[in-house]
């Protein structure tokens, strides 16, 4: 089964040297899987010629906000929206996450209450899980027909599913430790309230549920595998 990554953003390049750009993250993430992976680098303007070009898509994250003017903001919707009408599987992650919801009308914002950052636990789909975070802007309301399947008292909509076919997260499970203390030393650091960044170093070496959300997102795409990226099956 082949995903295309869609990638909306990149790693600090101090990062990329030694633990890798975004979709190398995501294919650690869900390797063993039997996926093929391609990556499109939308925030380039880099975008598949066609939704038929993949099986599925996972929309990455970004430094950037979706409510922001970027000239890769509006095809990136417009694409979310084609793959749905498709009915392909879709899977976003933080900025994954947000811009799905915002293409298929729900609303983000730049949340008051702050930042999350680091080990974070949420209930999801009735499991509390330990992942890493790293963000501010949240979704505030999710688009009609999304069901919020993960929450904790910070973040009301961690966690979105679209029927059978879109799955999001704002948590990200392809960060491990190393690459949140990479995000502190080099983004962090005059941005995050310092007691946030001291509390997410020191959260650092605890367990972790990444494991089983790179599960679940391979369950999510693998419902879709019996029919070709095309086929009218789908």
């Amino acid at each position: 089964m082949k995903i295309g990554i869609l990638q909306a953003g990149q790693a600090p390049e101090e990062l990329r040297a030694h633990i890798g750009d975004y979709p190398a993250l995501f294919a650690r993430l869900l390797a063993g899987q039997s996926f093929d992976f391609a990556t499109w680098h939308v925030e380039g303007m880099d975008f598949p010629a066609s939704v038929r070009e993949a099986d599925g898509w996972l929309i990455t994250g970004s430094r950037h906000g979706v409510y922001e003017d970027h000239a890769f903001i509006a095809p990136l919707e417009q694409f979310i929206r084609d793959a749905f009408d498709t009915g392909l599987p879709v899977v976003g992650i933080c900025f994954g996450h947000q811009i799905m919801a915002q293409a298929l009308g729900g609303k983000v914002e730049k949340f008051a209450g702050g930042w999350a950052v680091g080990a974070q636990d949420y209930e999801i789909e009735g499991e509390r899980l330990v992942l890493n975070a790293w963000h501010q802007d949240q979704v505030i309301t999710p688009p009609a027909g999304a069901a919020t399947i993960g929450r904790n008292a910070f973040c009301a909509h961690a966690a979105l599913a679209y029927g059978r076919q879109g799955l999001s997260l704002q948590a990200h499970p392809e960060f491990e430790d190393s690459f949140i203390q990479g995000l502190i030393d080099t983004r962090g650091r005059g941005v995050v309230p310092d007691a946030l960044l001291q509390a997410a170093s020191a959260s650092q070496g605890g367990a972790r549920d990444s494991s089983a959300i790179g599960q679940r997102i391979a369950a999510h795409f693998k419902q879709f595998a019996t029919a070709p990226a095309g086929s009218e099956s789908q």
